[in-house]
């Protein structure tokens, strides 16, 4: 074991431990230089949810530090970068493929090329950020504040890039700490997966010198991030403190979790039966005393629209003077003027059968919910028919009896920052109504859940969550999870309805306390390169 005077020698001695360990890296060449990118990616990986093996971030990011610092050229920086982001991604996305076996005979032979090709794409963001770090040609402190905002801003673009797919980001590696969270109601994840990057690359300074400074100079930069991770930890245990959410009176919600197989969920024999169950677990549980009762993601495989039988059917379930929330599908019959279209509903029924309102999901999930380029590719999407789901019109706040407005979020559409809630009128709650059965018991629903529980602390708004296998929730607006139901357990939850904040700056801003956040770092790296240049 080695001593702490031993450890403070090493780091004096300008051949010390760290400095080894870079000199080693630089050596690296050819195949082995890929496979540590490779290796380190699938380290940071582990540090998400659900293993959140936090500490594996230091030796991933620094690690891919000194791999860009040591290139010799453009490529060889972007390659590194790259396949840090394929060794990322493939292990932190692997359960795309999941989705692909509940049908077999359809799509298992695609379920291994989409993860590889998902993940190679996904690449290209952590590839584009080494290639700036690399092309900024600066050292020292200036190359560590280029990396964490080059690693960000690529996180923000895959966010909005195409359809976008935020999942995963850096950030949520704190989804351990109640915390450290916080800090996203004032910059939003990616502000926290900026300051995240900045302390987990800082030791990489630790082999550097500059002049004729030991290896040891640097070492304030790393003290000064761990210093920085304290106090944003502190300030975020006090506002958890002294920040209160109560329950709002008289509205008891009633959550479902049938835990019906994907497999099963829409074979013609089934279906019915699915439904039926639903119903004989929502009437268990109302003489409990339920205001609202919230089912998930297209928990009614039908058109309820279409079908007042249906819909008469339905308002069993609904309590004395209040609402049945659904996923449902809903869809237009089409005639010479404009063509069948299909989307992904949720309705909320009143106890006459009536749909006292109706919301169309908007962000589709490409390839799941529709192909894109159709006209060029005739391929079967992931989900059950033949007809591409339309997007609805965008984020709304609907207005229901008995509730406060609320935001309704369909799926994936949680794992969007600044993009859960509409501008024009501020929600009371989000709803989020879910189906994660495509994925089994992997790491999705896990992940799923916390990017949906950063997005109610960004907002200052509770959020209710209804998964047909789990993971069910509601998560008060300072992100504590107040219940939930676990994954593949079939169960109800009967909860209070925790009431809203104010406006919190991220809510206010958006992203624009990210760009300030970034403007800064550049700004002073700006500066100090034209300093040496004069």
């Amino acid at each position: 074991m080695i001593s702490l005077g031993a450890a403070g020698a090493l780091l004096r001695d300008e051949k010390g431990y760290m400095a080894a360990l870079s000199y080693r890296v630089a050596a690296l060449g050819g195949w082995r230089r890929s496979l540590l990118g490779f290796l380190l990616g699938l380290s940071a990986a582990a540090a998400l949810p659900p293993a959140n093996a936090l500490p594996l971030l230091l030796p991933a990011f620094v690690g891919l530090l000194w791999l860009i610092a040591s290139s010799q050229t453009a490529w060889r920086a972007a390659l590194a970068g790259w396949w840090f982001g394929f060794g990322h991604f493939l292990a932190a996305c692997y359960w795309v493929g999941a989705a692909l076996l509940t049908d077999p005979d359809k799509f298992a032979w695609v379920a291994v090329p989409a993860v590889i090709g998902l993940s190679a794409g996904l690449a290209l963001f952590p590839a584009l950020a080494a290639l700036a770090v690399f092309a900024s040609r600066r050292t020292g402190i200036a190359r560590l504040l280029v990396f964490a905002v080059a690693w960000t801003a690529a996180e923000w673009l895959r966010g909005h890039v195409l359809s976008g797919f935020p999942m995963n980001l850096i950030g949520t590696t704190w989804s351990l700490s109640e915390g450290m969270i916080q800090l996203t109601a004032l910059t939003g994840i990616y502000g926290l997966s900026f300051v995240t990057i900045l302390a987990a690359a800082a030791p990489a300074l630790l082999a550097e010198r500059r002049g004729d400074q030991a290896v040891a100079a640097h070492w304030r930069t790393p003290v000064a991030a761990i210093l920085l991770l304290a106090v944003i930890w502190a300030g975020g245990t006090i506002r958890l403190a002294v920040v209160h959410s109560p329950e709002l009176p008289g509205i008891k919600l009633l959550i479902v979790q049938a835990n019906i197989p994907q497999e099963l969920k829409w074979r013609a024999g089934s279906r019915q039966a699915a439904l039926e169950k639903h119903m004989r677990m929502t009437l268990a549980a109302l003489p409990n005393g339920a205001s609202h009762v919230i089912w998930p993601e297209t928990a009614v495989p039908y058109d309820i629209s279409n079908d007042p039988r249906l819909a008469d059917w339905l308002a069993a379930a609904v309590p004395e003077g209040g609402l049945l929330f659904t996923g449902a599908l809903r869809q237009n019959s089409g005639d010479d003027a404009s063509p069948r279209q299909l989307w992904n509903s949720l309705h909320a029924i009143d106890a006459d059968g009536n749909l006292a309102a109706t919301y169309d999901k908007h962000h589709l999930v490409p390839f799941g919910e529709y192909m894109p380029l159709r006209s060029i590719m005739s391929v079967a999407k992931l989900t059950h028919g033949n007809i591409d789901f339309s997007s609805g019109p965008g984020a709304q706040t609907l207005q229901v009896p008995g509730l406060p407005p609320f935001s309704p979020l369909i799926c994936y559409e949680a794992i969007f920052p600044g993009q859960v809630a509409s501008g024009d009128a501020r929600p009371g709650w989000l709803l989020n109504i879910t189906n994660d059965g495509w994925f089994g018991n992997t790491a999705g629903p896990y992940q799923h859940l916390q990017a949906a529980r950063l997005r109610a602390i960004e907002e200052g708004l509770p959020m209710v969550r209804a998964a047909n296998t789990g993971i069910s929730a509601v998560i008060d607006p300072l992100g504590r999870i107040l219940a939930h139901l676990p994954l593949g357990q079939e169960g109800v939850l009967q909860v209070a309805l925790p009431s809203a904040l104010g406006r919190t700056p991220y809510a206010v801003m958006g992203d624009w306390t990210l760009f300030l956040i970034l403007i800064i770092p550049l700004g002073l790296v700006s500066i100090r390169a034209m300093r040496e240049k004069n």
